[in-house]
């Protein structure tokens, strides 16, 4: 397993495997891996030739400094778990090589999906992810890239940032993996006390009965109840909204689909989860 550094390292490294005809996948992370992105890593491996993990912390997406400085930083215990695999090299750059001085982005309009939700609670987030994303695929050159759908807002914004920028890659969207009680697996839960996990437990039991009164009551009161719920409990709610799956526009009435979305503090540990229902 290659661990990369430089950008140039990187990026002749991806021509050169190109060049041989080799398929690369991507899996981009901040790093400490858990289970659910080695299964990403795992899926990357079994449609690739070769498999590219990055660790990267990106400053420009965290709008709140001290988020930034408490998220972990585990590259050794990382790099140990990815040497499991065959075929998998890592890219992990600092601040610098990922944006130079001469660092120029044309602007993405992010329309809705940067106005509602995440974006509504994390100014500046989405601008963030876009820029490290598409400097990511600049230097990685993949064909397909994997991203969980935890993270269901990014996962649009990076489906629309590929067809803007007009990047020949497929986004693979990946299942949520969840803790054996249903907790979504995050790198964040590593900050979170075992007390405070089992607080957090109440986000896949909100979620589970919207998605059971779905097309049973009226949605308003499906979801005011649900944010009764939350709110009588420890965490502290930012959002909980049902959605449509493309736009993540807010609905008042039921559709064929939707998107239920929330995002809560259970300390000082933000946490986000969603279900189609």
């Amino acid at each position: 397993m290659q661990t990369f550094v430089t950008r140039n390292e990187m990026n002749n490294w991806s021509r050169q495997q190109q060049a041989e005809g080799r398929s690369i996948g991507f899996v981009p992370t901040m790093g400490a891996l858990h289970y659910g992105h080695l299964t990403l890593v795992q899926q990357a491996c079994a449609e690739n030739d070769v498999v590219v993990v990055s660790i990267f912390v990106n400053p420009k997406q965290f709008n709140n400094p001290s988020d930034l400085a408490a998220y972990p930083r585990t590259l050794e215990q990382d790099l140990e778990k990815l040497h499991a695999f065959k075929n998998v090299h890592v890219f992990a750059p600092s601040v610098d090589e990922m944006y130079p001085e001469n660092f120029i982005l044309e602007p993405m309009p992010l329309g809705t999906l940067g106005e509602v939700m995440e974006a509504k609670f994390r100014p500046g987030h989405f601008e963030g992810v876009v820029q490290v994303v598409h400097q990511l695929f600049k230097i990685v050159l993949p064909q397909r890239a994997y991203f969980g759908k935890k993270d269901f807002q990014q996962l649009a914004v990076i489906q629309k940032l590929t067809r803007f920028y007009q990047f020949p890659i497929q986004i693979i969207p990946c299942e949520t993996c969840r803790e054996n009680d249903g907790l979504a697996m995050s790198s964040r839960n590593l900050r979170l006390t075992e007390a405070q996990k089992k607080a957090s437990l109440i986000l896949i039991a909100v979620l589970n009965e919207l998605k059971n009164a779905a097309h049973k009551r009226p949605l308003n009161d499906v979801l005011h109840e649900a944010k009764q719920k939350v709110a009588s409990s420890e965490l502290r709610l930012e959002y909980l909204e049902i959605a449509d799956p493309e736009t993540l526009i807010s609905l008042n009435e039921w559709q064929a689909e939707q998107v239920c979305c929330i995002a809560a503090y259970c300390g000082e540990v933000r946490l986000i989860d969603n279900m189609l229902c």
